[in-house]
């Protein structure tokens, strides 16, 4: 029914009740009738005040604007892992998972599963020859005669066994996942267990081009109910990320059930690859290619009675030059620029600019650190005086380096100087336990005049005088590989050199392409250790963290020049340590002592000398709110359903 016509009726039934009410005593509200100023026999006809409330004005849709450097080449969960796309598919997908400073917090699922509540738990299985399992090498095989595994129980190398063909008992995972009420795909459809099996089917495909190494270690994986998923892993598979075992859902009931795609054809198929549904804030509503994607509120966002998402549409526009970006934020053609565009270089300017309230610079830390791998064992055939054997020599350049202040002026202050493989808000950082080297040239240098490093003839370059196993004269020299890129890495190194001269010590810097950097052994330099000094940047692993410095990931002809331990460096007291974390249950006692025990031997030994975290840099308008970076989190987009903007 139309305003007017309301209006109209209204005002019969006021007229109505004021005729019926002229046979009744009571006194009808002076406000109601106003006489009629004409002075006259007949009565007064009443006029009417009928008060018109104004039209509420429609609000304008709220739209945000995120530059990216990159247009994603598919949005299918499976078809990549351009960094483009994450961000994308951030905004499809909620959670399931999001991490907050090295803590998971559940977004579909009610919990993160645990030893500790139950929901995880570890049993003894009896196996028998024919059955997958795991060796004690961490390999998923049939198990046959000759097979050496871990039996219940047995979590180090001291108790495993050989297998005879009698059946024995091996420790088997088996972790619950339930997901919470209400989730839904962007179609309607409720969000089912058996979408996350779905999931699961799909990346085990051989047409599907992820990673199998879950899969291939993953006995079963099953939905028990609407809700519920129970993933056990092969027996003798001692995983310290059991409670991620969880595959992102994808929607059974139209790829499969209705469109009839399989695997191969889910990597081109429109559907999936151009308009994939989700249960996330926001659908794709547009993609123009080259341009922008653009997305609009999804009317059935599980969180939609939190009033989330704020924001009614999101544009993704493709904008691959930083300095281009920033002008489209000044201009107002983007809200948000992400640190994909690589801003590095002009932080001067966005700090300028965010003093000018122009603007807001964000930083966080990256999971990657800079590091000075030594080469402490190379190989046979590297002929060079050993440097490096002694700790007391890696320990004197670590004095020698102006960590701190290269890290001040490269990262702005963002990003301090390191000291162990873990970083300082890790959960499981080790702290005053570690040996630390600020920078002290004096220190460093005392260190190698103890040694019997000295400078004799006056030319700025220590030689050999008494210093065991290395012939006398020899100069103090050696060399220093890199790659050019980034252009930050060369900076540094360039400092470093003059700190290193600074207490008499002579380097040479020689940079080479990537792929000849980092080459397999035994032809590439690092990975054949074949080096003096090398600088890349190395990624925090999710777990395992101490491994790449354990005596067994020596890269040597043995074991196919297979390792991450190019430094060569050895030492029992820290693969004790290390060994003691990697074999324990996550969060018992051996584990947090395993790892704090290893990060303080790490310190001491200095295999490789930490240096910094690289920084991920992003900015937005000041209008723009809930826009929050994350060490943890892969990409700034994570909690898209938080952004909003004040106009």
């Amino acid at each position: 029914m139309s305003h007017k016509k309301l209006l109209l009726l209204s005002t019969l039934l006021t007229i109505t009740s004021l005729l019926l009410g002229a046979c009744s005593p009571t006194v009808p509200p002076v406000s109601s009738i106003i006489p009629s100023p004409t002075a006259t026999s007949e009565p007064p006809t009443p006029t009417l005040v009928v008060e018109i409330p104004a039209p509420t004005p429609t609000p304008a849709p709220k739209a945000l604007v995120i530059c990216q450097r990159q247009e994603p080449n598919t949005l299918y969960w499976y078809g990549g892992a351009q960094q483009g796309a994450r961000n994308v598919q951030q905004a499809i997908y909620d959670g399931p998972l999001d991490n907050r400073t090295y803590d998971a917090q559940p977004i579909i699922l009610e919990k993160i599963p645990s030893l500790k509540d139950g929901d995880a738990e570890i049993t003894a299985v009896i196996v028998q020859a024919g059955d997958k399992v795991m060796d004690d090498r961490d390999n998923p095989v049939v198990l046959t005669k000759g097979v050496f595994v871990h039996p219940a129980g047995c979590r180090s190398a001291e108790c495993v066994v050989e297998f005879t063909g009698e059946p024995l008992e091996m420790d088997q995972w088996a972790v619950t996942f339930r997901f919470r009420e209400g989730v839904t795909w962007s179609d309607g459809e409720p969000v089912t267990a058996d979408d996350s099996v779905y999931s699961f089917e799909l990346a085990g495909d051989p047409d599907t081009p992820v990673s199998k190494y879950l899969y291939e270690r993953t006995t079963n994986y099953e939905a028990v109910d609407e809700r519920t998923t129970v993933w056990t892993g092969l027996p003798g598979y001692n995983d310290s990320l059991y409670s991620s075992n969880f595959w992102l859902p994808l929607p059974r009931h139209l790829w499969q059930t209705r469109l009839g795609y399989d695997a191969a054809e889910l990597l081109q198929a429109e559907e999936s690859s151009r308009t994939p549904i989700g249960w996330g804030p926001f659908v794709i509503k547009e993609w123009v290619a080259g341009d922008h994607i653009t997305l609009e509120k999804n009317p059935y966002y599980f969180r939609a009675d939190k009033g989330l998402p704020y924001v009614d549409r999101v544009l993704f526009r493709f904008v691959d030059n930083p300095d281009t970006a920033v002008a489209q934020l000044l201009s107002g053609e983007c809200d948000i620029v992400t640190s994909d565009v690589g801003l590095d270089e002009q932080v001067h300017l966005l700090l300028a600019l965010e003093e000018q309230g122009l603007l807001r610079t964000l930083f966080t830390t990256s999971p990657r650190w800079e590091q000075v791998s030594f080469g402490i064992q190379p190989v046979v055939d590297y002929k060079r005086p050993d440097f490096f054997g002694d700790v007391r020599v890696r320990q004197a350049l670590a004095y020698c380096l102006d960590r701190e202040g290269v890290a001040d002026t490269l990262f702005y202050g963002q990003s301090p100087a390191l000291n162990s493989y873990l970083p300082p808000d890790h959960p499981l950082y080790a702290g005053l336990h570690l040996t630390t080297y600020p920078y002290d040239p004096e220190k460093g240098a005392a260190l190698l005049e103890e040694l019997g490093w000295q400078d004799k003839d006056g030319d700025g370059v220590r030689e050999a005088r008494g210093v065991e196993g290395i012939r006398e004269g020899t100069l103090l020299e050696f060399e220093w590989i890199s790659t050019a890129t980034p252009p930050y890495r060369l900076k540094y190194i360039q400092t470093f050199r003059q700190n290193l001269a600074d207490c008499g010590i002579k380097v040479n810097l020689t940079t080479l392409p990537l792929t000849e950097y980092f080459a397999q052994g035994p032809a590439g330099p690092l990975f054949g250790r074949q080096f003096d000094l090398g600088s890349f940047a190395w990624l925090i692993d999710v777990e395992k963290f101490c491994q790449p410095y354990l005596s067994s990931e020596i890269p040597r002809e043995e074991n196919g020049w297979v390792g991450e331990n190019i430094s060569g460096f050895s030492n029992e007291e820290y693969d004790a340590a290390c060994t003691r974390a990697l074999e324990a249950l996550p969060g018992s006692e051996d584990y947090i002592i395993g790892y704090k025990e290893s990060q303080r031997i790490f310190s001491e030994q200095l295999p490789v000398l930490p240096l910094f975290l690289q920084l991920r840099v992003a900015i937005s308008r000041p209008e723009v709110q809930g826009f929050i970076m994350d060490p943890t989190e892969g990409t700034e987009i994570w909690n898209i359903e938080s952004f909003d903007v004040q106009r």
